[in-house]
């Protein structure tokens, strides 16, 4: 019987431990395809599940992790088959489904995508959920109908994971990009990464809301959410768009109808938890191809071990990380 490390979270009624312990591969739920993990990666999400309380865990004891990369050891699906490496972000892996802080997952196969020609492993994981978001927001506005001649492009929360690889994937194709963010010390990191201007939050949101402003960018990555997202709206240029994927800014967009009427501007939703299968490959394989971005990787990842992440999540909820965090197995 196969043992293997693995951080995993425990709640009863009487007690919340979160801790790294050695489990059997009978501890994880059967599905489709067992993967032995070589990297995941850790993510603003990850941090929320493994705090006491949350709302996303169903059920305990739990696994997190919403992403891993690795290699197939055996499958029940015939679009699998051992030594094949794949890819698997998103669905309930992580929340409902022991995910990949492990050095084993088990994992349906509807779930897997197998990687991309152009991607090693280490690589998809640099990615992982933040940069899938990311390249699935370019993937959006670009269908919206966003070219790199039309204005500079603004990113929200620009040091964090979805920001990073969204100002480095919109300088690889182009995009004169600003990158907003909230602390001073990351300006030159932005730049290497392809940021023509560096701004501070405050440019986006002053603490005062307008129903529209001066037109100011072509489109917008929004990571952030709340006022702020609800500022950089009034300030679109005419059919304009912004593709806003999480709410570390609150939940609330106090806005109003004027920018979309007068300037036909388009907010763009952006879920990568249940993308469909045939858009999510669409995008692995832009990542692996005109949106990849290696000659920043090493600027971005911070490889850690398996006894790093409980400090590691911490670190990601008060804000302290910067780009993208992987573990290697």
């Amino acid at each position: 019987m196969t043992t293997f490390q693995a951080y995993q979270i425990h709640k009863d009624e009487d007690s919340y431990e979160a801790s790294i312990r050695t489990l059997h591969v009978k501890d994880l739920k059967k599905s489709d395809v067992l993967i032995k993990v070589h990297y995941s990666s850790v993510n603003y999400k990850d941090g929320i599940v493994s705090q006491e309380g949350n709302p996303m865990v169903e059920q305990y004891p739990i696994i997190p992790g919403i992403d891993l990369a690795g290699e197939v050891v055996k499958s029940q699906d015939e679009r699998f088959k051992k030594g094949d490496r794949v890819i698997a972000t998103s669905y309930e892996i992580g929340v409902n489904h022991h995910g990949g802080f492990s050095e084993y997952a088990s994992i349906p196969a509807d779930w897997i995508v197998p990687l991309p020609e152009g991607l090693t492993l280490e690589e998809s994981m640099i990615y992982g959920t933040a940069g899938f978001t990311a390249g699935l927001s370019i993937h959006r506005l670009e269908q919206n109908g966003l070219t790199s001649d039309q204005g500079p492009v603004l990113v929200t929360g620009a040091s964090g994971g979805v920001g990073s690889m969204a100002v480095a994937m919109l300088a690889k194709r182009g995009y004169n990009v600003e990158a907003s963010t909230g602390s001073s010390e990351h300006e030159e990191y932005l730049k290497r990464l392809g940021a023509e201007k560096v701004i501070t939050r405050e440019e986006v949101y002053d603490g005062t809301l307008k129903p529209i402003r001066s037109e100011r960018w072509a489109a917008a990555v929004d990571p952030v959410g709340g006022e702020q997202l609800a500022s950089l709206l009034s300030q679109l240029q005419y059919n304009g768009g912004a593709a806003v994927s999480g709410l570390t800014g609150g939940t609330e967009i106090p806005t109003q109808v004027y920018p979309f009427i007068l300037r036909g501007i388009s907010l763009i939703g952006i879920d990568s938890v249940q993308c469909p299968m045939e858009t999510r490959k669409k995008v692995w394989h832009r990542l692996a191809n005109d949106l990849k971005t290696k000659e920043t990787f090493d600027d971005m990842k911070v490889v850690i071990s398996l006894q790093e992440v409980p400090e590691t999540l911490q670190q990601i909820l008060a804000g302290q990380t910067r780009g993208r965090t992987i573990i290697k197995f």
